[in-house]
């Protein structure tokens, strides 16, 4: 009888452990090889015909997040960097803006955004126009003030994470 019982239990604890794991597994988010990706590049960011792509995707949606690129303040039409710093944020902002619409978000579906800086003395200025851009409630922010961006004449990088 002894023995019976013994075995019941560890039957029983057996069991425990199982479903245990069998629940832990369940709750796990899916692995990143299950994730879907799809790249977000709306058609005014497309490389112009016979063009050398980018190196990366201006956006990427990966299950319901989209996580946008650094994005400069250059002008789309004439693929520069304006002189006018506020121009430039506003640039930085409206790319960021079509890489959002294209994946069916908007500046309200934005949860962080990183703003990388040339010269924090300029951090006021950028500062004035993002509050134009982002309404309560606000996503998170990091400014960084950096020595240089990927163009010499850039003073501003800004990246967000969006979701619905």
């Amino acid at each position: 009888m002894k023995t019976t019982k013994t075995t019941t239990s560890r039957n029983m604890e057996t069991t425990r452990v199982s479903v245990g794991l069998l629940l832990a597994t369940a709750l796990l988010p899916a692995s990143p090889a299950m994730a879907q990706h799809k790249a977000i590049v709306p058609a005014e960011l497309a490389p112009s015909p016979g063009g050398a792509a980018p190196l990366f995707s201006p956006g990427i949606l990966a299950d319901g997040t989209l996580y946008v690129a650094g994005e400069l303040g250059t002008d789309l039409k004439t693929r520069q960097i304006p002189d006018d710093f506020e121009q430039e944020v506003r640039n930085s902002l409206g790319t960021i803006g079509l890489i959002l619409k294209e994946a069916g978000m908007s500046y309200s579906d934005v949860v962080s955004v990183t703003v990388y800086l040339s010269d924090m003395d300029l951090f006021g200025k950028m500062n004035a126009i993002y509050a134009t851009y982002f309404k309560d409630p606000k996503p998170v922010r990091a400014t960084i003030g950096v020595a240089k961006l990927a163009s010499a004449k850039a003073h501003i990088e800004i990246s967000v994470i969006a979701r619905k």
